[in-house]
């Protein structure tokens, strides 16, 4: 995958358009593609009629199905979705500690750069976690600039161990009437291992920040 063209501009706006921004023309699957079945354990959890190894990560959660408009590139293309991250990008940028910009490694000698938006990471709270994958230093300063929830003024973290912590999803649950999503709370990560994951379809896999350094764009150390 090549970095000049993983962050191609977007013609109508001149605005780098980040790798895990969903696109027009990108749908999730339908409802209709669930159902109930009985996990390895024995217990009853959620899947798909026609389930495949990759609809699961690497700790057996279950990822909500979105379609991709990729060009023969093998990147994504369409009018960007301002604000609407594509799951299974988010996942693959955020598991495999790429850039959300240009899907290229984000590891440094010094670290990984995750930044984070007013209120949403507390440097000073004993946990930090975070659903917003890493950016390169090529693009953190882009990053910043462009992206709607970081405000220009992100909170920049130098990390040094970032541990899966879970995932943000949708529950689900079984009655009379079928299959049912119910509404979840903004934004709360559960922790693998929790036992409701079974019934949870996710959206975007979340890390904690478990040793790092607050620092500044303008001192962050060269690659």
């Amino acid at each position: 995958m090549s970095a000049s063209t993983a962050s191609a501009a977007n013609p109508a706006t001149s605005r780098l358009v980040p790798y895990i921004t969903s696109r027009a023309g990108e749908h999730p699957d339908l409802l209709l593609s669930l159902r109930i079945q009985r996990g390895p354990d024995g217990h009853l959890q959620l899947g798909y009629w026609d389930e495949l190894t990759e609809d699961r990560d690497l700790r057996g959660v279950l990822w909500g199905r979105c379609s991709q408009t990729i060009g023969a590139d093998g990147l994504p293309t369409g009018r960007p979705r301002w604000r609407m991250v594509h799951p299974s990008r988010q996942r693959e940028c955020m598991q495999q500690l790429r850039c959300q910009v240009c899907a290229h490694s984000a590891r440094t000698r010094h670290g990984v750069i995750f930044l984070a938006g007013p209120g949403e990471a507390r440097p000073q709270e004993a946990v930090v976690r975070t659903a917003q994958p890493p950016v390169c230093p090529r693009h953190a300063r882009t990053a910043a600039q462009q992206c709607p929830h970081l405000g220009g003024r992100p909170t920049v973290f130098l990390v040094q161990s970032a541990p899966l912590y879970g995932v943000i999803g949708t529950p689900y649950q079984y009655s009379n009437g079928g299959l049912q999503a119910l509404s979840a709370a903004d934004d709360e990560a559960l922790p693998y291992g929790h036992p409701n994951l079974r019934w949870h379809l996710a959206s975007q896999m979340v890390r904690r920040l478990r040793a790092y350094t607050i620092t500044t764009l303008d001192d962050l150390p060269d690659p």
